[in-house]
């Protein structure tokens, strides 16, 4: 099990560096889609299956949306791929930071720390992440406005920052 989840969490870093790397909003997509299911997934061998469900059907239906948006208003005739040499720098500094961070933690870094929601499920009546659930929907209301309104704002700062010199699709006949 530690095995997997240490595998999910390099796969995650990965996908992090993918969408850091790369300018070309085509490939940064790929990048934030592989990096959310992957982050699900280690949520899930966590015991937190509603929470990360929740969390990826949110990120497909609100935040891709906008991407797909912004790419279709960018759109690059050659987009620089991953194997570009100035794509691939970043991705290798990015690697090399990593690789450096994890190497100043590590001797701090326990797999026993690795406790999973219903660890103590013998005293437990309801799953853990249900008993989340609960505590989102009562007190989080405000935030599911303020959550609201910050991506209306990131769908505003996208556009304008894909828009350009020339409006694209919104230029005036």
């Amino acid at each position: 099990m530690a095995f997997s989840v240490l595998l999910l969490l390099v796969a995650l870093i990965a996908g992090l560096v993918a969408v850091a790397s790369n300018p070309s909003p085509y490939f940064a997509a790929l990048g934030l889609v592989i990096a959310a299911g992957v982050g699900c997934g280690v949520l899930v061998c966590h015991g937190g299956s509603f929470l990360s469900l929740a969390l990826f059907l949110i990120y497909l239906g609100g935040m891709l949306v906008v991407f797909a948006y912004s790419a279709a208003l960018a759109a690059e005739p050659f987009p620089e791929a991953w194997g570009s040499s100035s794509v691939l720098g970043y991705v290798v500094i990015y690697f090399l930071g990593v690789i450096l961070v994890a190497g100043i933690f590590w001797d701090s870094w326990y797999e026993g720390s690795w406790v999973v929601v219903d660890g103590l499920k013998e005293f437990s009546v309801l799953r853990g992440d249900v008993s989340g659930v609960a505590v989102m929907y009562s007190f989080g209301g405000g935030m599911l406005v303020i959550c609201a309104w910050v991506l209306l704002l990131t769908l505003f700062v996208v556009l304008e920052l894909t828009r350009g010199l020339d409006r694209g699709t919104l230029r005036a006949v």
